[in-house]
């Protein structure tokens, strides 16, 4: 099973504990203690296209829907 958010898979095996360790151990992502897999988006929680700037820690695509309501102008 493909998912976006590696959660997902946990709804079909909650009750097979035997599923749920095969899956907590091929399917968790490892915990990243720098580089660019360990930001990800406020929002969408995208990992890619990320914004630091100012402490947003947004994806441009999100910065692009928000950045009117928090101040910043199109020119």
């Amino acid at each position: 099973m493909t998912a976006k958010f590696w959660k997902k898979s946990f709804k079909n095996s909650e009750h097979k504990p035997g599923k749920m360790a095969r899956i907590l151990k091929c399917n968790k992502p490892k915990v990243r203690k720098y580089g660019r897999g360990l930001r990800i988006c406020s929002i969408c929680l995208r990992r890619g296209a990320h914004i630091r700037r100012y402490g947003l820690h947004v994806c441009r695509q999100c910065f692009r829907d928000i950045a009117l309501s928090i101040g910043f102008e199109k020119y």
